[in-house]
């Protein structure tokens, strides 16, 4: 089956960030995909996501769909026929919606997990809460809106983190086969983002011992982006040696 561009508006997405040691986030990485360093630290970090009127680019609007999601990431790089590239791996992407479970990685890339949301919003604050339908994963982040950003380690200020994610608007998705990887691409022109100051996080993901050894993931800083229109371009699958189970 072809997969279409879709259409959307970002109606909230909220990145909370960690940087991560480069051996940490090395190993939880398949090839040829390698950790895409900021002052020597590797980037990784929880998307929180709500999407509106989505739809292939072809239909009307009053055809879109609403949906809450998550996806954990890492800053990424690899080696592309003219140079390197970036973008973001993602070990897996959770979702409320039963459509996108089954549509993911057969109408549109990126597998999908079931997962429950819990989300409460103000023009100054987003507190988001998921929890997966397999029981794996659990998150809940509580963020207020910033004139600036403050005490990240990452970033200078806030058009520089702006200038970096924006950077990575290619995102390769982990499958259930293992032998590949889903790619998609973000776009858009009107590209804005807010800082935002973590009031708490907390993340089964990034606070598993296992996957991260102490002091080896440190929250860092967070951003918000709200009520802009986006599309979603499918890129052809990468060939990976995808890494076991502490990614998935």
């Amino acid at each position: 089956m072809r997969q279409p561009r879709l259409s959307s508006i970002v109606e909230r997405r909220l990145l909370v960030n960690y940087r991560v040691t480069p051996s940490a986030a090395a190993r939880l990485l398949p090839e040829p995909l390698r950790p895409q360093l900021v002052h020597g630290y590797a980037v990784a970090g929880i998307c929180l996501l709500r999407l509106g009127g989505v739809r292939p680019a072809w239909a009307p609007r009053a055809f879109g769909l609403r949906s809450e999601n998550a996806a954990h990431r890492f800053a990424v790089e690899w080696d592309g026929p003219d140079g390197v590239e970036t973008g973001v791996y993602i070990p897996r992407r959770d979702t409320a919606s039963r459509l996108n479970v089954w549509a993911g990685g057969r109408v549109f890339p990126g597998e999908h997990g079931r997962a429950d949301f819990e989300v409460r919003e103000t023009p100054d604050q987003v507190h988001a809460a998921f929890a997966t339908r397999d029981g794996d994963t659990r998150v809940d982040v509580c963020v207020e809106l910033s004139d600036e950003l403050r005490g990240s380690e990452l970033f200078a200020d806030l058009a520089e983190a702006s200038r970096f994610f924006r950077g990575g608007a290619k995102g390769f998705s982990a499958t259930a086969s293992g032998r590949h990887l889903d790619g998609m691409e973000f776009h858009t022109d009107a590209w804005h983002v807010e800082a935002g100051r973590v009031r708490s996080a907390a993340s089964s993901f990034f606070d598993d011992p296992e996957r991260f050894p102490s002091g080896s993931a440190t929250l860092d800083c967070a951003l918000v982006m709200r009520n802009v229109p986006a599309s979603w371009r499918p890129l052809p699958t990468m060939a990976a040696n995808q890494v076991g189970q502490l990614a998935n």
